[in-house]
């Protein structure tokens, strides 16, 4: 009889462990979800500007985003000339960083998903100098500093 109780006392605790266990990553991801809309959507409206068009577009977008952002222009243009010469599709083997900010392969996806931009390209230029320029209003320019 005894042997009966703790098959089920087990059997219990498994189904309670279970039911916590698929529980916690629902509420985490939904949470995370929630916070995430909130903080890093980036209406398609800030900043219109094709950057497809060539380098003087690439210039006016870092400026829009800069002033949107409250980032001074001036370094942002600086650093990107000095980082990609604002070729969107720039790309550094040896670190393995792209894009006009350069950012490195391995951070890309975080930030890209952190800043409003989940699954995008490091070498779409508005999404790479927006998470640039929200990165830099949050934390400033350190990550390109020489």
């Amino acid at each position: 009889m005894t042997r009966a109780i703790r098959l089920r006392r087990a059997f219990v605790a498994m189904l309670i462990l279970t039911a916590i266990t698929a529980a916690l990553p629902f509420s985490q991801a939904s949470a995370s979800t929630t916070e995430e809309s909130t903080y890093s959507y980036v209406s398609r409206t800030i900043c219109p500007i094709d950057w497809r068009e060539g380098r003087w577009h690439v210039k006016q977008l870092i400026r829009c985003t800069a002033a949107h952002w409250n980032v001074d222009a001036d370094r942002a243009l600086a650093i990107a000339k000095r980082e990609s010469g604002f070729q969107p599709t720039a790309f550094n083997g040896w670190s393995c960083a792209k894009g006009i900010f350069q950012h490195l392969c391995r951070y890309w996806p975080d930030r890209a998903l952190d800043y409003g931009f989940r699954d995008y390209s490091a070498y779409n230029a508005r999404a790479n100098i927006i998470v640039t320029m929200k990165m830099v209003k949050r934390y400033g320019w350190s990550p390109w500093s020489s």
